[in-house]
This record gives structure tokens, C-alpha cells and sequence, in this order.
């Protein structure tokens, strides 16, 4: 399973998580599934909506009605919610064990390394159907 996108695509991410360094920040990635195929058509920025904004440089949430708003809006559009991307300030693009606690399986989970307020590692995963751990899943840049 690959998850497809542009280059603009990417690039949403890393200026978002740039902006909002040393915070997590955290958004949806929405598409159509072609097979084993992802195929991103757009990447929504949203608020990090975490409860205690002290807690917003390794913690982050999308808040319930945000994430309803845009998967009714992807399904009529003929979309789905293929996954979600957050930062990880000043450490590695792997999923954290919190992380893990709050993931879904056959989303993906694209997670972006900054350093310094430097976007650098950007990478996605998959939740294994037991939630024992991740997969790593394939990224493929198509324009």
C-alpha cells in the first residue's frame, strides 16, 4: 500500500510544521482509495486543539466537530479521510507510544521531523490490525 501525492502536497506539510514549531501541529489528509493506492487530492491544516496548551509541543488533537465537518464535506465530494499528519518537534519521524493509544488502523499516519524549526524526516505509517505496532507505508510523489 503507497500513499500518492504531490510534491505541493508535501510541502503543505512541512511549511505548517514549520509555522508552528517547537508545537505539534496536526491536520487531515483526504483522498480516494484506488486499490492499495492512497490517492491524496488535499491536506487540510487544522488547530491543534489539545486541552492544555502547555502540553502542545508533543501532544495534539483535531477537535471532534473539525474532523466531522471534514469528513462529511470529503464524502460528499466522493472522498474519504485517508489519514492524518502531525509534527514531531526536535525528534524522530516514528510514532510515539501515545501516538499508537489514539490511532485507528487503516489510516495513515504521516509524521514530520523538525529540528530547529526545520522540517527534515517525513514519514508514514500504518496501525498493524492487532494495534501491536506500525507498519511503515510508502510514499510515492506523483505531478
Amino acid at each position: 500500500m503507497s500513499l500518492v501525492w504531490t510534491l505541493e502536497h508535501r510541502t503543505v506539510i512541512c511549511r505548517h510544521s514549520e509555522r508552528g514549531y517547537p508545537d505539534e501541529v496536526c491536520g487531515i489528509i483526504i483522498g480516494v482509495r484506488d486499490g492499495a493506492d492512497k490517492i491524496v487530492q488535499e491536506i487540510v491544516p487544522v488547530e491543534n486543539a489539545w486541552e492544555n496548551p502547555d502540553e502542545q509541543r508533543r501532544r495534539f488533537q483535531i477537535a471532534p466537530d473539525v474532523l466531522l465537518r471534514h469528513e462529511r464535506g470529503a464524502r460528499a465530494a466522493g472522498q474519504d479521510i485517508l489519514g492524518f499528519y502531525h509534527s514531531h518537534p526536535d525528534h524522530e519521524a516514528h510514532p510515539s507510544e501515545t501516538d499508537r493509544e489514539w490511532a485507528w488502523p487503516t489510516y495513515s499516519y504521516v509524521i514530520q521531523q523538525v529540528y530547529r524549526g526545520v522540517s527534515l524526516d517525513l514519514q508514514s505509517w500504518t496501525l498493524k490490525d492487532d494495534r501491536s505496532g506500525y507498519d511503515t507505508e510508502q510514499i510515492r510523489a506523483e505531478d
